[in-house]
């Protein structure tokens, strides 16, 4: 399993400002290992968010994108103690899925 999300939510006035950053290799399978095969590629391919369980946004994601990404967003008519939930995908078919509280 992979590690969690590290999610933080700030308010500022009634929006929340929430950075996220996900713990992944992001190969893009152009790399070779010592022996000289191919890497294969593993990568995010979707983000999503949701603010109390509405969908607030989905980013897809390419092979290009760095090791262990940062990712930030704007979240309006946000309110102390609203749950902000962060999911990825990458296409092995794994998922993670972490949650913070707007603070």
């Amino acid at each position: 399993m992979a590690d969690p999300i590290r999610i933080r939510a700030q308010l500022v006035g009634q929006k929340a400002n929430v950075r996220a950053l996900m713990a992944h290799e992001m190969e893009s399978g152009q790399r070779k290992d010592a022996a000289g095969k191919p890497v294969p590629a593993w990568y995010i391919q979707q983000v999503s968010a949701t603010h109390n369980g509405k969908p607030v946004m989905t980013a897809y994601w390419g092979p290009s994108v760095s090791k262990n990404p940062f990712m930030q967003f704007v979240l309006k008519n946000a309110k102390a103690g609203d749950k902000v939930t962060i999911t990825w995908t990458d296409n092995r078919g794994e998922t993670r899925t972490d949650e913070a509280t707007v603070a």
